[in-house]
């Protein structure tokens, strides 16, 4: 399947806050009960909800499709005296007052992982890329994973953690990093392979189903897709529309090569470090060249990365949007740094958690095709 014809979509997860504490809410609960189910959904933590989006064929769909839900959560939360913030971590929390959802899964997990679980007040970005062959989808997940890290450094949205600046920016990552099948995925020389890997992990008793396999990027379980997991949440949905452009792209030219049966060699260890670099740095420092494995600034490595993708960009019409989110993120940096700067002015945590609800509810996709993005920025 060619470029301009595989569907993307969007997971988003999000924070339920007290809009007069600032801090964390239990009551996501409280938020979905006016929602569709099919769109709207509950995550691990009561504190937290999750959208999904429908497959898109254009990044514009997907951009409207993700503001439309946007909208409608903020205003449900609104009429709760609730704030809803897209962030892979928010500043206030009382770990003591937050609970799981209450389902039978969930509870198991939380008797099963205890600290792990209670600690999961994260939130991320899943994309989803079509891939119908089930088999493609493995191979591809694997020769994807060391483009990956300037995918998270884009997103990366979570330096604070605990009321405390972790000099990461993405926390998220080393919180979510100490699952037991966490990290890039290994090698698997077909579909029935990695079935097999899975249902041996089951009966390990180390995970209870398929859908507790937490690499950064896998064939999905409930829909024939590619889905991309390393991401943060992100309060820009521009953010988030870049990411999944960006992903699409790569799958579209892994796809390709594979059927040319181009060979590609990937190191899991170099994989990991470049990771954890992405996770510290963000777009505010150097990341690892996936095509070189050496580090270089951001700017540069995300240059090449556009650069190098410019004819399945083009392929699906993607190229001037992408190019354009590209220098734009470069130029409002990361959202963990736009956190950093809000707190600096006053070194109060309610000012970040007040930039994350603005910059969630501030969503706008307005704007004929290929012409500049037409939104409001409350940063």
């Amino acid at each position: 399947m060619t470029g301009d014809g595989m569907r993307v979509g969007a997971e988003e997860e999000f924070h339920v806050v007290d809009l007069a504490t600032r801090r964390l809410a239990p009551r996501g609960q409280l938020v979905l009960d006016g929602l569709p189910s099919e769109r709207f959904t509950d995550e691990l933590q009561r504190s937290m909800v999750e959208s999904n989006s429908t497959p898109c064929l254009t990044l514009e769909e997907l951009a409207r499709d993700l503001c439309g839900m946007r909208g409608r959560l903020i205003r449900q939360a609104d009429g709760l005296g609730l704030g809803i913030n897209a962030a892979g971590s928010s500043p206030l929390a009382d770990m003591d007052e937050l609970k799981v959802s209450p389902s039978p899964r969930y509870e198991q997990m939380l008797d099963d992982y205890q600290q792990l679980t209670r600690e999961q007040l994260i939130c991320g970005t899943h994309v989803h890329v079509q891939v119908e062959d089930r088999d493609l989808a493995v191979a591809v997940a694997h020769r994807l994973t060391p483009w990956l890290p300037p995918l998270l450094a884009l997103s990366a949205s979570s330096p604070f953690w605990d009321g405390s600046d972790t000099g990461y920016a993405s926390y998220r990552t080393l919180v979510w990093s100490r699952w037991p099948t966490a990290g890039p995925i290994g090698k698997y020389e077909s579909a029935a392979e990695y079935e097999e890997m899975i249902r041996e992990l089951i009966r390990s008793e180390v995970i209870a189903d398929p859908g507790m396999l937490y690499f950064d990027i896998r064939p999905s379980e409930h829909v024939p897709t590619v889905e991309l997991r390393i991401c943060d949440a992100n309060p820009r949905v521009e953010s988030v529309v870049l990411v999944a452009g960006l992903f699409r792209a790569l799958v579209c030219r892994e796809l390709e090569a594979v059927r040319q049966g181009v060979e590609r060699e990937v190191h899991l260890e170099a994989v990991r470090a470049a990771t954890w670099q992405a996770a510290r740095s963000g777009l505010e420092g150097e990341l690892i060249d996936p095509a070189g494995g050496v580090p270089r600034p951001a700017a540069v490595v995300l240059g090449r990365l556009v650069e190098g993708l410019r004819p399945q960009l083009e392929q699906s019409g993607d190229w001037e949007l992408v190019s354009e989110l590209v220098e734009e993120a470069l130029a409002k940096g990361s959202s963990a740094e736009r956190q950093r700067r809000a707190y600096a002015r006053g070194e109060r945590l309610a000012d970040v958690v007040d930039l994350l609800l603005a910059e969630t509810r501030a969503c706008e996709w307005d704007r004929p095709a290929n012409d500049p993005p037409s939104y409001r920025s409350a940063s």
